[in-house]
C-alpha cells in the first residue's frame, strides 16, 4: 500500500471519529437533553454512526472527490 493511500485512509478514519462523535453528541443533547444514561447512549450512537460512515467515506469519497474535481477545474 502506498503512502498516499495510507494517508487517505488514516484521514478518513480520523475524520470519521471526529465528525460522528460531534454530530451524535449534538443531536442527542439537542433532541433529548442530558440525563443519567446520556454518555452510554452517546457512545452507542457514536459507534453505530462510525460503523456506517467509514465505509461510506471510503467507498463514496473517491467518486465524490472526482466529481468535485471535474466541477472545480
Amino acid at each position: 500500500m502506498n503512502t498516499h493511500l495510507k494517508r487517505k485512509i488514516a484521514f478518513a478514519l480520523s475524520m470519521g471519529i471526529l465528525t460522528t462523535g460531534l454530530i451524535s453528541f449534538a443531536l442527542l443533547a439537542l433532541n433529548l437533553g442530558f440525563w443519567s444514561g446520556f454518555v452510554l447512549t452517546w457512545l452507542r450512537s457514536w459507534s453505530i454512526g462510525y460503523l456506517i460512515v467509514i465505509p461510506a467515506i471510503l467507498l463514496i469519497g473517491p467518486r465524490l472527490q472526482a466529481q468535485v474535481d471535474r466541477v472545480v477545474r
